[in-house]
């Protein structure tokens, strides 16, 4: 299914009519590596043209009914397996008003529990770190790692406190792919299944081995769907990062929406069809890498080959040290393109080589502000490094001021350029929906649709 042109009939089935530039399955085709059958797949969804209703983004109540809907009843990723490898480890998760200790027990088992004491409910732990025992710093009521009560001060004036009563309540907890997600709700399905097939389409990337080489987080003044909004569609692509347009096939993407997740591949190294011109194969390549025309061109297109060919083969080279000859297995589409997966609700893992991992959740209790999170999952070679620390930028840091990011800090300053602006006119506006596109904002569609799922209409 792809969108339907303004000027095709209206007649015609919604849907039917598609972006006048290659399609992304006629773009497999030209590949010079055998493409995999993930992306083969197509789940094209028609899901209605209504529009979406401000309330959503701006609405105190509706903030509300996420809290208690939503948020205490969801999976959703907390932290990297490798953030805390050792019993005792542990990492504290916030979202809304709540706080969730996820701390590793014993070697091949992590627990999550609230972070509050059961004696008068002082948070537990204050920053991440590593315990023998999970003591509360008021009044110094302790559990062992377990959860197990372990010690009540003056115990001679709890008589009432039964130990077998008083352990840390549980958290649902689940891992894939070395990351650890949590579910407040101790009785929710397994993570397996609320993930369903998404783990398939990741085996053949061997997504698990990775280790987080970047962490860069700020706080952007809009809802946390507004934010996470920009990253699900590339119609934006044109008005927004106009400079990309001679290597980004945007209104190109193929969008693909199953159950909890959905998917939007945009592909590179072969021009918008938006951009009004023709560039030359140098010219892709020259956006393509950032190059000024006063610059010379480091790496020319021969004669006969396409920069998307030349520029992946660039990307196997890169990654080869860390992946070896597994590189040499990947099509060009899995060196160059988008593969933006979307976990409901709110996590973003990349297909194939691209390490980018987004996560965007409301920034406290505020339904007007949200937490924007760029992770790097890179593969590496022999060792295992680290994983890096959380970079926060000040609010009035741009993401350029993140280096670890590289060239994506300018497409992301771009991008916040617009989300506060976007929540201010949705408070003004005397429209009362959001009016979406047919099949490119197809996975927005399938965000509130989810949405309405859990929270109600």
């Amino acid at each position: 299914m792809t969108p339907r042109l303004l000027s095709e009939s209206m007649d015609n089935p919604a849907g039917t009519g598609r972006s006048p530039g290659i399609s992304y399955q006629n773009l497999l085709d030209t590949d010079t590596h055998e493409v995999p059958a993930v992306l083969r797949l197509e789940s094209p969804q028609f899901l209605g043209d209504v529009d979406i209703p401000i309330d959503r983004y701006i609405s105190e109540e509706w903030h509300q009914r996420e809290v208690s809907c939503l948020w205490s009843r969801v999976w959703q990723y907390a932290c990297r397996e490798d953030e805390i490898p050792e019993v005792g480890d542990y990492y504290i998760y916030e979202i809304v008003r709540a706080s969730y200790l996820v701390i590793r027990v014993a070697p091949d088992e992590i627990r999550a529990y609230p972070n509050a004491c059961l004696h008068r409910g002082r948070q537990l732990k204050d920053y991440d770190g590593r315990c023998s025992e999970i003591r509360c710093p008021y009044h110094g009521f302790a559990w062992e790692l377990n959860g197990d009560l372990k010690d009540v001060p003056a115990v001679w004036d709890f008589p009432h406190v039964e130990p077998e009563s008083f352990e840390l309540p549980q958290c649902a907890v689940g891992i894939w792919a070395g990351m650890v997600f949590i579910n407040p709700d101790s009785e929710a399905e397994s993570l397996h299944d609320f993930l369903g097939e998404i783990v398939q389409h990741f085996e053949c990337w061997n997504f698990g081995r990775r280790y987080k080489q970047a962490h860069v987080a700020k706080v952007i003044h809009a809802n946390w769907k507004i934010t996470q909004e920009a990253f699900c569609d590339a119609y934006h692509v044109s008005a927004t990062h106009p400079q990309i347009l001679p290597y980004l096939g945007d209104t190109n993407s193929q969008v693909d929406i199953w159950n909890n997740f959905a998917r939007a591949i945009t592909p590179g190294g072969t021009p918008s069809p938006e951009l009004g011109w023709k560039p030359s194969e140098d010219q892709i390549m020259r956006t393509l890498l950032d190059v000024r025309v006063d610059q010379e061109l480091p790496t020319a297109v021969p004669s006969g080959r396409t920069a998307r060919e030349v520029a992946a083969e660039a990307s196997r080279d890169r990654w080869r040290p860390a992946a070896g000859d597994w590189v040499d297995q990947m099509s060009d589409a899995e060196m160059m393109d988008s593969i933006d997966y979307t976990v409901f609700p709110n996590l973003h893992p990349w297909g194939a080589f691209n390490r980018i991992l987004y996560r965007f959740r409301p920034n406290g209790n505020d339904h007007r502000s949200s937490i924007m999170e760029c992770i790097f999952l890179a593969p590496y070679g022999d060792e295992k490094p680290e994983p890096a620390p959380i970079h926060w930028l000040g609010d009035e840091e741009p993401f350029t001021n993140a280096p670890e990011l590289g060239m994506l800090g300018k497409v992301f300053d771009q991008d916040v350029a617009n989300m506060a602006k976007v929540q201010l006119g949705l408070e003004t506006t005397r429209k009362s929906g959001v009016t979406l596109s047919i099949y490119q904002e197809s996975k927005v569609r399938w965000l509130h649709q989810r949405l309405s799922d859990w929270v109600g209409d």
